[in-house]
Order: structure tokens, then C-alpha cells, then sequence
């Protein structure tokens, strides 16, 4: 092959895979930094409703046990209270 033909071949080629990678947008510069973001934004959001969850059984545990010492005093009382 002629080295002309041969640079044809390449620019064409290189050509071709700039063009597929503009399609596809994963090598333009912009991308990682999307990625970057939903990572982030998805992250957040997993970690606020975490949070939500931890503050509603916190919520439910000091009631259990609020119940559980009024409970108690009423069987003290009714135990060892005045009769």
C-alpha cells in the first residue's frame, strides 16, 4: 500500500472514532463530571433518607421505653402502693 493511501486509512479511522465517541458522549470532558454529580446526588439522597429512618426508630425506641418505665410504675404502685 501507498503511504498516501495509508494516511487516507488512518485519518479516516481516527475520523470514525472521534465521530462514534462524540455519539456516545463518553470521552467528551463533560462526562466524568456528570458521572461525578449523579454519584453525588444519588449518595445524598440515600444518605438524608438514612438519616429519616435513624430519627423515626430513635423516635420509636424513646417511646418503647417510655412505655415500658410508665408500665412499671404501675405495677409498682399497684404492688407496693397503699392499699
Amino acid at each position: 500500500m501507498s503511504s498516501s493511501r495509508r494516511a487516507w486509512i488512518v485519518a479516516a479511522s481516527v475520523g470514525a472514532v472521534e465521530a462514534l465517541k462524540d455519539q456516545v458522549g463518553l470521552c467528551r470532558w463533560d462526562y466524568p463530571l456528570r458521572c461525578l454529580a449523579q454519584h453525588t446526588k444519588n449518595n445524598m439522597r440515600s444518605y438524608s433518607q438514612a438519616k429519616k429512618l435513624s430519627s423515626s426508630l430513635i423516635a420509636k425506641s424513646e417511646k418503647a421505653e417510655q412505655s415500658e418505665e410508665s408500665l412499671r410504675k404501675v405495677m409498682y404502685l399497684s404492688c407496693w402502693g397503699p392499699n
